[in-house]
């Protein structure tokens, strides 16, 4: 395996008893053979932390370094950021505990990146399962490089357990803000701002669990795009239009008055947006009754 770049693999886990050990076993089962993998339980009120010791000895015997750590709750960002100090690869790859791998995503995505320098991260397709594991629906991704003003604008489709990115570009950003819960779009911003990219891959590389926890409804949170992007550029203000108009898709699945509100400044703040191919889709959402949009989702 001297020849294969050491990949890192981390598995945030809070409260996933039910899941932990499918996500576990399909790294176990990656075809690619050069991985470390850490486990660090973020203060699990289940029995998450019985279910990770079972497979502790498989684990032990599939990767060439391997850690689990449990102890009190810290969030994910402070959570990754441990596990990254941890990491040696120069890959990285987090993956929610109740997601999971297919067989050949990290030797596809390893194939990737060592024949596309430039690329700083790599992403791909995904199943749609629901709590039993059954695929709902896949999503076929289009080949693509993405740059800074497409993720600030939210013109990405960037499945969050697909993502491979190179250690050093991670943490030459300084990994993640340990105060912001939207610490993936945080870092593909941090990423992509001197001009790196990153790819998608049309091959469908995970299983994505969609559940009723998936979708937040903390408007809070929505509205902590507006203070990223703030913090990420000077040139902010060009970009709050879509981050308006990306509020608003997210508040109309629970709050159509102050979905249409976000939907109405977007315009306001840049008429052009209504030529924008996801504006007539968020005005679509704001106008279907809620139990449609939740049977849709």
């Amino acid at each position: 395996m001297s020849n294969m770049p050491l990949v890192s693999v981390v598995i945030p886990c809070y409260n996933h008893e039910r899941y932990v050990q499918e996500c576990i076993q399909s790294v176990i089962d990656q075809t690619y053979q050069n991985i470390e993998l850490i486990i660090i339980d973020d203060g699990s009120r289940d029995h998450s932390v019985e279910k990770i010791n079972q497979l502790i000895e498989k684990c032990k015997n599939r990767f060439v370094r391997f850690e689990f750590r449990y102890r009190e709750n810290k969030g994910l960002s402070k959570t990754l950021n441990e596990a990254i100090d941890w990491c040696r690869g120069k890959y990285f790859c987090a993956i929610a505990s109740d997601d999971k791998m297919l067989p050949y995503k990290t030797e596809l995505q390893v194939q990737f990146l060592e024949t596309h320098t430039d690329v700083v991260a790599v992403f791909g397709g995904i199943n749609q399962i629901d709590d039993d594991s059954q695929v709902v629906r896949t999503i076929y991704p289009k080949s693509h490089y993405y740059v800074f003003d497409e993720i600030a604008r939210f013109e990405h489709t960037l499945p969050a357990p697909t993502q491979m990115l190179r250690l050093d570009a991670l943490r030459k950003i300084g990994k993640y803000h340990p105060e912001i819960r939207l610490e993936d779009w945080y870092s593909y911003l941090k990423l992509t701002q001197d001009g790196s990219t990153i790819a998608v891959i049309g091959d469908i590389i995970c299983d994505y669990r969609r559940h009723e926890k998936n979708t937040s409804k903390n408007m809070n949170l929505m509205m902590e795009k507006i203070d990223i992007i703030k913090l990420v550029t000077k040139d902010y203000d060009k970009y709050l239009g879509d981050i308006y108009l990306s509020i608003s898709s997210d508040a109309a699945a629970f709050d159509k008055k102050k979905s249409f509100g976000y939907l109405v400044q977007s315009v306001l703040k840049e008429p052009k947006i209504i030529f924008r191919k996801r504006f007539p889709i968020v005005l679509i959402k704001n106008i279907l009754p809620y139990g449609f949009m939740k049977e849709n989702r």
